[in-house]
Order: C-alpha cells, then structure tokens, then sequence
C-alpha cells in the first residue's frame, strides 16, 4: 500500500505526513488494519524497539472539581459515584506510589482535581514530590494539577517534578462544546509554562467525544507543534451521571487507527495508551503495543483499569519488556533537545541503540485530561456502574466500572 510505505519512510526520517496523509489512516478499511499496525510498528520500533514504559497514577485530589468539562467523572454536577476525599499527606501518596514502582512503574503521575493549584498546593505537592523521590530511587515523577500561574512551573521543578501534564483533549474548533469554564487556550498556555520552566511537556487527547477525524488530525497536529514528549492518546470512558454518558462511538479496529495516526505524526515522541483502553480495545490491547510505546499500570483516577499482573503478562505474552528505570525512553535527539532546554527526565546519555529517555506524564481521570486525586480517610465501596443496553458499535459498556480500590479507601491498589 503506497500510503503506508509513504508513511514509514516519513516516520523514519522524522518526517510528519500530510494532513491529507493523516487522514487517510483514519478511513483506511478493516481488511487494512493490520498492514496499518505493521507499518506503525516499524515506526515505533526504530525510536523505541521493543520497551514498553509503565505509568502510575496516584489521585492526591478527588472530586468536587469547579470545572464543567462534559468528559469527566469529577466535573461539577457530575452524579457519577466516584471516591471524592481532599488532599493525600505526602507519606500516604508515597505509599500509594510505591505499588505501582514495586509493579514496575517507571514514572509517578501526581494527579489533583481542580481549576488549578494554590500557590499552597504546589507547596504540598513539592513535599509530596520529595516524599516518594526520597523512597523511590530512579523514579520519574509528574504532575498534573490543572491550569498553572506565573512562577509554579519553575517551583515544580525545584521540587524535583520531571514532567507535567496538561491535556489539550480535543480539537480548538470543537473545545467550546465540550468545557465552557476554560478556553482552549488557557490548557496550551500551561503547556507552554510548563515547557517554559524546563519540564518535560506531557500532553495529549481524549477520542470517542463525537469528534470528526478532522478534529483527530488537528489535535495532534497541535500537540506536535507545542512540542510534547509525550501524547497520552485516552478513549473516552462515558460514565453514568456525564454529559457524555451515551457517547459509545468507538470500536477497537478505530482505536488502533487513531493510535496508529498519532504514531505517524509523532513517530519519535512516547505514545501511551491511556485511559479507556481496557473498555474500548479489549482483547485487541496487544496489537495497541506495537504502535504506542507506553501505558498506565493498573488503575486510573476514578476508574478501574485491567490488573496491574495482567498488563505485565501482556507485555510479556506480546514480546515486549518492560522499561527498566535506568533506561532512556526517547531517542538522543529529543533528550538532547530536552537537557538543553533545562529539563530533567530524558536528558541522560543515549542507551545503546540510540535511544535516550525523557516525557511520560500523566493522563486521564475517567476518560482522559488533567485531573485530582486524594483523599486518605477510607470511604465506603461504591457499586458498579451498571451495565447498558448493547452500544453500537459493539461498545461493551458493561465494562465501565468506578475505581473501588487505592488512595481513599481501605484497599490496596490494583498494581
């Protein structure tokens, strides 16, 4: 297929496709989709062979957020039950970090819910930040706290925070149909703050909102131009009590093409599948690792994710290994570019075979986007959101589940 060898020989010069390009892997066939994953895959591999990074969230925050954002579990007027409970200590997000570290995780990703932090909160959260670095040695950790002011990048970065996320979800055009308390413009300019201070920028999108491929393609176009080390690509999760609740637009065979279309426009930047993945790829998530090269481990914010010893057993079972602590993740010319610019994670000297490491970030709460954590009283178990009438698509939305376990509850995670 000419599109795909094109393709290829882009993502191996560094080279992004056409928007027209772009487009075209979105409306490529099913009886296509494993030459699209093949294609993908050499991508991948040659910026990343083989490795897969693993990712864990710990939700400092949860609930009762201002915003309106029609995704979110968290969002004002939200009915979904989910755990909600303030500020973790530091010792408590510590511990809750270190199941997902002893699981394999590479990165630690600090997540509060919330407009945006207090110049108070950085401080907590900096104490948090020192807490789980001085326990886990090797760890990467970021942040992801919501809109940031003047000054609070740089003091994440004193406090030792290596990345921070801020995802742009969705495409400028359609934004406003999606949150009305914030602008499209105030998630890029965190991201460009963030940059700005020296950490690595970890933004990414949420597919499945009802969006047009168009919206696809610009979103990422967008999330390459801002400069992303990391794209945490998230498949809407619609949970009873949103907005969004009755959003089953997704099939496994689209995810892979959106995954495979973000692979291509940023062929040397870590991919990571983020949230939803367990609902909408299913038993298609091992075909998923030959294009991204990064994942969470275990749960999400508000969310159930696949047991942290199945994604282990997956990699395995696929021919992948997991990303050790002391091995770069992107390649020498991006942690290059990344040490240059004063940023921590990324900036060691190239592995052997060309490799170097740096942006992971965080990525969803319950379907994607920056979002909180917290809480450290025990809360009773909430049930179950009940099972659907079948979607289209094959939606499978008896899978949706809120998070039962972890920070907030007398449970230990799922790592």
């Amino acid at each position: 297929m000419d599109l795909l060898n094109t393709l290829v020989e882009k993502g191996l010069r560094r080279e992004p496709p056409t928007r027209e390009e772009a487009l075209a892997v979105l409306a490529t066939s099913d009886d296509e989709l494993l030459d699209v994953v093949a294609a993908a895959g050499k991508v991948r591999r040659q910026w990343f062979g083989r490795r897969v990074k693993l990712n864990y969230l710990v939700n400092l925050k949860s609930g009762l957020c201002p915003e309106d954002c029609s995704y979110c579990s968290q969002r004002l007027g939200s009915k979904a039950e989910i755990l909600k409970y303030t500020w973790l200590k530091p010792d408590e997000a510590s511990k809750a970090a270190a199941a997902g570290v002893a699981g394999g995780a590479k990165r630690v990703c600090l997540v509060a819910s919330g407009r945006g932090p207090t110049d108070r909160d950085v401080e907590r959260v900096g104490r948090t930040i020192e807490a789980i670095k001085e326990e886990n040695e090797g760890v990467e950790v970021c942040a992801c706290l919501g809109l940031l002011s003047d000054g609070q990048a740089e003091r994440l970065r004193e406090a030792g925070a290596d990345a921070y996320n801020h995802n742009l979800n969705t495409s400028e055009a359609t934004y406003g149909g999606i949150t009305k308390t914030h602008t499209y413009a105030d998630r890029v300019d965190t991201v460009q703050k963030a940059h700005a201070a020296g950490l690595s920028a970890c933004s990414g999108l949420i597919a499945g909102m009802g969006e047009a491929d168009e919206d696809l393609v610009d979103v990422v176009y967008a999330l390459r131009e801002l400069g992303s080390d990391s794209v945490p690509v998230n498949f809407l999760i619609p949970f009873e009590g949103t907005p969004l609740a009755k959003e089953w637009n997704l099939t496994p065979q689209r995810c892979l093409r959106i995954l495979a279309m973000v692979r291509f426009v940023c062929p040397d930047v870590e991919v990571r599948i983020a949230g939803g993945r367990e609902v909408h790829l299913r038993s298609m998530q091992p075909l998923a690792l030959h294009i991204a090269n990064s994942i969470f481990l275990g749960d999400y914010l508000t969310s159930e994710g696949q047991a942290g010893q199945a994604d282990l057993d997956m990699i395995a079972d696929a021919g992948f290994e997991v990303e050790g602590t002391g091995t770069p993740t992107l390649p020498a010319h991006r942690a290059d570019a990344l040490a240059t610019a004063g940023g921590g994670c990324g900036s060691h000297a190239p592995a052997e075979g060309g490799t170097a490491e740096a942006g992971a970030g965080c990525g969803s709460h319950s379907g994607g986007g920056c979002g909180p954590c917290g809480g450290h009283a025990p809360v009773p178990e909430p049930a179950a959101t009940p099972a659907a009438e079948a979607a289209p698509g094959g939606a499978r939305t008896d899978l949706v589940a809120v998070r039962r376990r972890g920070a907030g509850t007398d449970l230990a995670p799922n790592a």
